[in-house]
């Protein structure tokens, strides 16, 4: 029998996950009771209060989908449009092109705002194609993790329902590191993942919808494509009703528990602070060893540092040291990216000082040849 696989303790500083604190994991490890146990009923419905608090919303469908991010993503599309359905959506990087991938897997006919792989997509060209087109869902990513790049999007909603469209936003990795203003900004339907800047393990996707999304996916002409997905019925396990449709992750519930109420004892104004105290200290430290941030100035996520692998520098050969020598994992480049950029996360947990100047003083290391 081969030796017992030992896990190591990294420094998470990659897109994704970031460091989980002590306190989430005790409580992933807490003793596992029913899906419809009275303890476990509450949890849910203090897990909904918090997530509405984090994603600044008073709407009522609040809840976590059993999955992913990309489950996230997948849950608001196959709601929210049928096929036939005119989608726009906003694409600067993999995850608006994968956007663009869920909705013709739902029927829609999709069209799209293109800019540049790190470049914001100005708002103005975004409101043009929403009055020409009169799309039923306009669709953005808040935070590009491929390109490390922030999306105004404050002006968008207001565009789409002059225009009868709902509003959708990605905020995978936004949610919990900078603001998310769901209400104040007229989102209808938004998703993230816990793995990011909530730092809690990955499995579930927060996922928040107005009333109005709530409207339309109640008057759609045919059924939800995914039945594990339909929130039609999972709203009634997460509601008073607590119909069953699927066993909940009951511990990763815990442990999303436990890491919202450690966001909010922070205070969110503090988090995302943090997060960028963090990222002020990363940058002059690049900049030292000769490495520029890649994409448009100005528009760079704190959380999430996409910068120029320099010139005669292997990518893997320094990601692997790094992870070998050091124990700090960051991230490669994706797509148009790939063996051009890495990507630094400061998201969550993860997002210290004390982490900053370990990575600096690693990868200076590497890059003098020691």
């Amino acid at each position: 029998m081969s030796d017992p696989i030992r896990i190591p303790q990294r420094v998470l500083l990659g897109p994704g996950p970031s460091d989980v604190p002590p306190r989430v994991l005790q409580a992933m490890a807490l003793p596992t009771i029913g899906h419809l146990d009275p303890v476990f009923l509450r949890m849910m419905d203090e897990v909904r209060s918090m997530l509405r608090q984090v994603f600044r919303t008073q709407n009522e469908l609040t809840l976590a989908v059993s999955g992913t991010g990309s489950a996230g993503m997948e849950t608001v599309f196959v709601n929210l449009v049928e096929p036939g359905d005119r989608v726009l959506i906003g694409v600067n990087g993999v995850f608006g092109g994968r956007m663009t991938d869920v909705a013709r897997r739902c029927g829609a006919q999709v069209h799209t705002v293109d800019a540049a792989w790190g470049q914001s997509i100005e708002q103005d060209r975004v409101i043009d194609s929403i009055r020409k087109l009169k799309p039923k869902l306009v669709a953005i990513v808040h935070a590009e993790t491929s390109t490390g790049t922030r999306q105004p999007v404050d002006r968008l909603g207001a565009a789409a329902h002059e225009s009868g469209a709902l509003f959708l936003i990605d905020c995978v990795t936004s949610l919990g590191g900078i603001s998310v203003e769901v209400d104040a900004w007229g989102v209808d339907a938004a998703y993230s993942a816990t793995q990011k800047c909530l730092s809690c393990p990955p499995g579930l996707a927060p996922v928040t919808l107005s009333p109005r999304a709530v409207d339309a996916m109640q008057a759609r002409k045919a059924k939800v494509q995914s039945w594990y997905l339909d929130l039609n019925m999972v709203r009634q396990y997460w509601g008073q009703e607590r119909f069953y449709h699927h066993t909940a992750p009951i511990n990763m519930i815990f442990a999303l528990h436990e890491a919202l109420t450690a966001v909010l004892e922070e205070g969110l104004e503090k988090r995302f602070e943090r997060h960028r105290a963090a990222h002020e200290l990363l940058r002059p430290g690049l900049r030292e060893l000769g490495i520029e941030y890649i994409g448009q100035e100005g528009h760079h996520l704190p959380m999430l540092n996409a910068v120029k692998i320099p010139d005669g520098i292997d990518d893997l050969t320094v990601r692997r040291r790094l992870l070998d020598e050091y124990d700090i994992e960051i991230g490669g480049g994706l797509g148009e990216f790939k063996g051009k950029a890495w990507r630094i996360g400061l998201m969550g947990a993860s997002a210290t000082r004390r982490n900053v100047t370990l990575f600096l003083a690693a990868l200076g290391a590497i890059l003098a040849g020691r």
